[in-house]
């Protein structure tokens, strides 16, 4: 892919670094990607938007990648552009840092202010630093995310969750760029659509840019040891010493276990190449060195190939999958 000199210079003048022929694995906690193009990091918010409709209008395909937490992406030279929100990470508390914001009420745009208890974070925070940030100023919500990798805009996009809590419990609203409408817009938590790790953003192409969390004040106390309790459950039941996408799969049902299934099918520890199903949590596949997509896939594909012989259950695969 080739893309004119005149227009890399623009988005440049216009707050985007650039690096060409960039690997993905560099960007992926799977640590397996090939070299896309041209990467992207906007350096600002608006710089973000004026890079996602530059690259639009000129019919050039792209990705957005945040953290790169849930995303399995081939070994190949790719042929796309990826467009990063690492620079996006402003987080800003109480009213006078957000007291003046856009909302969707009655289909009209309007200012309102916030309370305390209201968080706002660009698209590329970290979520788990903004779970542990609001602990300190004894904010509860976002306990079940302290150990949840990726960052704010990746996991409204899924309606990330852990531990009985979801990123639909606490989501106040959204700031999205709609690429097909090429407009910034607010969405409520009601117009997101959440389900079991689904938002509306799957859906449509609407980029997130902002979220505004609703938590609740609490006793510090409180917090940090709902924080410490999940943290110690995270590190003793999952795989956190070794490259993955987390679960690998989606829970079918609600009262089907995907990791406990694999485990009682002696799945532990297989493994094709260096990708192995975890020894530790057997709803993860890790990455024991230098695992390939292809090895990936296929310890997948066994995966849910066995379950369904056994169990007629259909598996899904939890992570986006870039081929």
């Amino acid at each position: 892919m080739i893309i004119d000199e005149n227009l890399l210079e623009n988005l440049y003048c216009n707050g985007c670094d650039i690096r060409k022929d960039e690997p993905l694995k560099n960007h992926t906690n799977f640590r397996i990607g090939g070299p896309t193009p041209y990467m992207f990091f906007p350096r600002t918010k608006k710089s973000f938007v004026y890079t996602l409709r530059t690259i639009r209008k000129n019919g050039i395909d792209y990705r957005v990648i945040g953290g790169g937490a849930n995303i399995l992406v081939k070994d190949e030279a790719l042929d796309f552009v990826v467009i990063s929100t690492k620079y996006l990470s402003n987080l800003s508390l109480r009213n006078e840092d957000i007291t003046k914001y856009l909302l969707m009420e009655n289909s009209e745009l309007i200012n309102i202010g916030f309370k305390d208890e209201d968080v706002y974070a660009e698209t590329g925070v970290n979520l788990s630093r903004v779970a542990n940030w609001c602990s300190e100023d004894g904010l509860s919500g976002l306990e079940f995310a302290s150990g949840i990798p990726g960052t704010v805009g990746g996991a409204v996009f899924m309606n990330a969750g852990a531990y009985e809590g979801e990123m639909k419990d606490i989501v106040k609203s959204v700031e999205v760029y709609d690429v097909y409408n090429d407009s910034v817009e607010i969405l409520s938590n009601e117009a997101l659509n959440f389900s079991y790790r689904h938002s509306i953003l799957q859906e449509k192409e609407l980029i997130v840019l902002s979220v505004i969390f609703k938590l609740e004040k609490k006793d510090i106390n409180e917090i940090f040891n709902k924080i410490e309790e999940l943290s110690q459950k995270r590190w003793s039941k999952q795989p956190l010493d070794l490259p993955s996408a987390g679960s690998i799969f989606k829970r079918p049902r609600q009262d089907f276990y995907v990791g406990t299934t694999i485990d009682k099918l002696g799945l532990k520890g297989f493994s094709l190449g260096d990708a192995m199903i975890s020894k530790k949590h057997a709803g993860f596949i890790v990455n024991k060195g230098n695992a390939t997509f292809k090895e990936v896939l296929g310890v997948i594909n066994e995966v849910k190939k066995i379950v369904k012989e056994k169990y007629d259950t259909e598996l899904t695969v939890e992570p986006e999958i870039w081929d």
